[in-house]
């Protein structure tokens, strides 16, 4: 069996290495020029995407012929990203299943759908307002608001926090367009929830996991997450199940929630495999990544049991993998991407036979580096 990727990033060689010991082979679609092709290099087969007609917004039907041709024509095709073209995805599908489905990635790639699609759900999220005026969204929300765009926003970029008058009158004389203004949310912490979804419906869940931010950004995760009751576990889960159902959605998905007191707010979704569970490579009977490659193939899916608390710290901007974070209990995986601040360029997962100890260590790390 072959699977293709859109993307050449670490999720892509992640989910490979992941699936070739499955005896799975891979093709990646290098869809974005400004992205080398370092990470993925050796794993499979990169073919650059067809250039769209400027005129009609659509691609040659022989271009994706001979696209699908070079991949070495997967059984499947899957993503890496939420931000990928859906014309490309869509001229695809007349050759192979395309999983998660368009509809799904569709929904996720756009704030605005994605919040309808929640509410539609009945499922909590913050109260916001589409396209509107900044000093308009103070007026029903209330000061701060978070401004962010309905495309390419993550890692804190293409998002503005509106703190004051001021703040709203500078973004209003901004060139922004399509963006959501989100009230602020007080929340206990962050939490995200991956599962996964196979092809015959079954559904399995990994560990809800406390995330860390800095500037936007996912600094740390550990699993599973602290204090959190029963109720809230099935909470998620029911949230959970709500989405990967009404999507008829293949392969994992994350949802990142914010914790207030006993209930959660759904605050973003992802139609992949995601930084916050890069925690399972180490800590789960089955990775996200194995999982996802499972459900894709119509393979059965692995255990998501987790073997004993783990942790997981990004390595951002540094010029080289740090090896002497290497402890008998930890593993460095390291990207192969060329170096620039605020880039995520590996990661360290740890293991440990207590949180108390796991915290301590990562700690320590974060104070060493």
């Amino acid at each position: 069996m072959r699977i293709a990727i859109v993307g050449c990033g670490q999720l892509s060689r992640m989910l490979a290495l992941a699936g070739l010991p499955l005896g799975i082979k891979f093709s990646f679609i290098h869809d974005d020029l400004n992205q080398n092709q370092d990470c993925v290099a050796g794993l499979g087969i990169i073919t650059p995407a067809p250039h769209k007609c400027a005129t009609s917004n659509r691609y040659n039907d022989q271009d994706v012929e001979q696209l699908y041709q070079a991949l070495g024509k997967p059984d499947c095709i899957t993503v890496e990203k939420e931000q990928v073209d859906l014309a490309l995805l869509q001229a695809l599908a007349a050759f192979c299943a395309i999983y998660p489905s368009i509809a799904a990635i569709q929904a996720c790639q756009h704030r605005g759908e994605e919040k309808q699609l929640l509410t539609r759900l009945a499922i909590p999220t913050s109260p916001y307002l589409y396209n509107a005026s900044a000093q308009q969204a103070v007026q029903t929300l209330g000061y701060p608001v978070m401004v962010k765009s309905c495309t390419e926003g993550y890692d804190g970029k293409n998002q503005w926090l509106i703190k004051n008058l001021a703040d709203a009158q500078q973004f209003d004389t901004l060139d922004i367009k399509d963006y959501i203004i989100e009230a602020f949310v007080d929340f206990d912490k962050e939490v995200s929830l991956i599962a996964v979804r196979h092809q015959n419906g079954q559904i399995e869940h990994y560990a809800l996991t406390d995330n860390e931010h800095v500037q936007g950004m996912l600094t740390r995760s550990i699993a599973p997450a602290a204090n959190i009751t029963d109720e809230l576990k099935l909470q998620a889960q029911h949230y959970m199940v709500s989405l990967l159902n009404k999507l008829d959605y293949v392969g994992v998905m994350a949802m990142e929630c914010f914790v207030i007191g006993d209930k959660l707010m759904v605050n973003e979704l992802a139609p992949r495999v995601h930084n916050s569970g890069h925690w399972t490579q180490l800590g789960s009977i089955t990775c996200q990544f194995e999982n996802h490659i499972r459900a894709l193939a119509g393979l059965s899916l692995g255990s998501t049991a987790q073997i004993a608390p783990t942790g997981m710290l990004n390595i951002i901007g540094t010029e080289r993998p740090p090896f002497a974070a290497i402890a008998e209990n930890a593993k460095l995986y390291w990207y192969n991407k060329s170096v620039k601040p605020k880039r995520k360029l590996g990661h360290i997962n740890f293991i440990a036979d207590n949180s108390k100890i796991l915290s301590q260590q990562m700690a320590q790390f974060s104070l060493d580096k």
